[in-house]
Order: C-alpha cells, then structure tokens, then sequence
C-alpha cells in the first residue's frame, strides 16, 4: 500500500501488566511468537505479561517483554495493511522494535539480544545505587550548566533524555541525584522527582556493557535494511550493519536526542 509513514516504537517504562494479551488471546500469529519467544529465552511471557509478579519491572524481564509485544503489534499491522515505513524509530529500547521493523532484525532474535542488553545494564549497575530522574521546567543548557558543575564536585550526573522542552531526564548515582534535587529547584525547575528505576541509563556507568552488546549484535543484525532507522544518538538516519554496530553500543553510555526525533517526525 503507498501510504508515506513512519513506524514508531516505546522504550522501557511503557510496560503494563497484561499488554499483549488481546494479540495473543485473538491471533495465532501472535500467540506463536509468545510461545516461540518463551522456547528461546527460557522466559515464561505468558505468566510476565498476564500475571502479577515483580519481575516485569525488572530491566532484563522489561525489556525482551515491550519488545516482543511491540513485534507482536507491527506484525499483526504489517499483515493487515501490507504498508511499508519510510523510516523506522523508537525511544532508546525502542530503536531495537524499530530495527525488527526495518527488517535488520529478526524479533525472535531481537527478543533474546534486549534481554542481554538488560542483563548487561542490570550488572553493570549491580555495585552501586543507581537511578535517574526528571527535571521539568528548566531548558537544557541550563540542566546540563547545573550537571556539570556537580561532576565537578565529585558527583556522577548526566543529562541522558532529552524528551522534550523543558522535560531531561538525568541519570548517575543514587545519592547525588538526591542532592540535585534542590540544586535544580533553586535553578526554577517546576519540579524535579526521582524516578522508579533501578539503572542509570544512558551514561557512562554502563560502559561495561558495550562491548558483549556489540559482539552479539555482530551475530544477529543484517545486511539488508527494508527501511532506515533514526538513531537515538544521532537523530540521524542511518541503513547499514555497520552503522548501527557503531550506534547502538554508544547508545548505551550516550543521551537519547528523542526532542530531536518528535521533529523528525513533524517534517515529513
């Protein structure tokens, strides 16, 4: 069908508990994932995505499960509609549903490497009390100005999402995104909260997990790109293995541009 769009796909914080369930319920194409997708990881996602337990909130189990549910949707669509995207892209964990969607990716395969990639944060964040946090009202320059004053003094903060204007999101050690709480009021943040997580995504504190990241992705990516990605790091386009070996590691340790990418989207 020649509609001109773009595919769009959540990062980690989007999970609930029983997404995926009418997919699943409905359709033997989705239920077959889900069963297929438990075989390969040993993760029962049946019982993670339709029954209560902790582990969906954990970063291993959060992230092959927006996955999968996100790969259970574009093929249900892709099947129904017969459209092709002009480019494909998704915030931080997304970018990797948008590389099933730009067929780089195989999902299956794509389930088991975000659960890797959760495994690698979890443990490279296991020694230290970590966290991440929102600031609202403040520009960017003005965040990053009061972040690298504070790595100056000794702290580890970074400014890692850049969601929109006037919302980051800052990443680093427990403790000193609680003594930056005031600093970022004082600045006239309207507000300035901790979030519930249990990584500091995107900064340098994970810069042990790019390296086992980027041999498997080596493994799994293709050749062949039906479609581009925007990168996260970049904003920019990219369509090749080799580009997306060199960006998806960084992504890791570098801020999420997604301002830029809601900008993106606006100028097609």
């Amino acid at each position: 069908m020649s509609v001109r769009c773009a595919f769009l796909f959540p990062g980690q914080g989007s999970q609930s508990m029983g997404m995926g369930q009418d997919f699943f319920n409905h359709s033997a194409v989705a239920k077959k994932m889900l069963i297929d997708a438990s075989i390969k990881t040993g993760i029962d996602f049946s019982e993670l995505l339709f029954q209560e337990n902790l582990q969906l909130k954990q970063t291993e189990y959060t992230q092959p499960a927006i996955l999968l549910v996100g790969a259970m949707a574009h093929k249900l669509f892709v099947d129904a509609t017969n459209i092709t995207p002009v480019l494909t892209m998704g915030h931080s964990l997304g970018e990797f549903t948008a590389l099933v969607a730009s067929g780089a990716l195989d999902a299956l395969d794509a389930v088991t490497l975000v659960n890797l990639r959760g495994q690698l944060m979890a443990e490279a964040c296991a020694k230290q009390e970590v966290g991440m946090l929102v600031c609202l009202g403040l520009g960017d320059e003005a965040v990053e100005a009061v972040c690298e004053a504070q790595r100056a003094k000794g702290k580890q903060v970074w400014a890692v999402n850049y969601n929109a204007d006037g919302q980051i999101v800052i990443a680093g050690i427990k403790a000193d995104l609680e003594t930056l709480v005031p600093v970022l009021k004082e600045a006239k943040a309207k507000r300035a909260m901790l979030l519930d997580m249990s990584v500091a995504s995107h900064c340098p504190l994970l810069e042990s997990a790019s390296a086992p990241l980027e041999a498997k992705l080596k493994a799994m990516l293709k050749e062949h790109f039906i479609a581009p990605v925007i990168s996260n790091v970049t904003a920019k386009a990219y369509n090749t293995k080799a580009e997306a070996l060199d960006l998806l590691p960084q992504q890791l340790v570098k801020p999420v541009l997604i301002n830029s990418l809601w900008q993106i989207l606006t100028m097609m």
